[in-house]
């Protein structure tokens, strides 16, 4: 096989590996995220324990591809995920100081935030990282840290 065709094999390999990632994960209908122990105008002490509940589908770690199942995405101060922005991690959820991942499989966080009103928002993402087709999230809740 010449240089070419080796080429044009690897590229259409790569193509097609790629072509899965934009939200087709399948989702159970129903399925819900929530926050457990917090709700929207809250006053807290940091550090802030965060914990993440599920309905309708099964925490497996990021990685592991298995039906009705994926992992909490915890977004700190950043914009609020829904469906005007649903295309926006279609290549996957960024792991920054604003989207933090819980590939793991953890169901719970405890934070150092300092004084002041901070937004939080859960988002499921599937084994990589990427929102289910149809995408599960929380409400954006604001909390008060004193």
């Amino acid at each position: 096989m010449n240089k070419f065709a080796i080429s044009v094999a690897v590229l259409s390999t790569l193509a097609a590996a790629t072509m899965g990632f934009a939200r087709d994960t399948a989702a159970p209908d129903g399925a819900k995220v929530y926050f457990v122990n917090l709700e929207d105008g809250a006053t807290v002490s940091s550090p802030v324990t965060v914990q993440f509940g599920m309905n309708g589908m099964g925490v497996a770690p990021a990685g592991v591809e298995w039906d009705n199942t994926g992992h909490h995405h915890l977004l700190i101060n950043a914009e609020a995920y829904g469906p005007d922005t649903l295309d926006a991690f279609d290549e996957g959820i960024p792991a920054d100081d604003n989207h933090k991942h819980f590939g793991g499989g953890q169901t719970e966080v405890t934070l150092d935030l300092p004084a002041g009103q901070h937004t939080l928002q859960l988002v499921v993402g599937d084994h990589f990282h990427i929102p289910h087709a149809d995408p599960i999230y929380s409400q954006q809740i604001t909390i008060t840290v004193n």
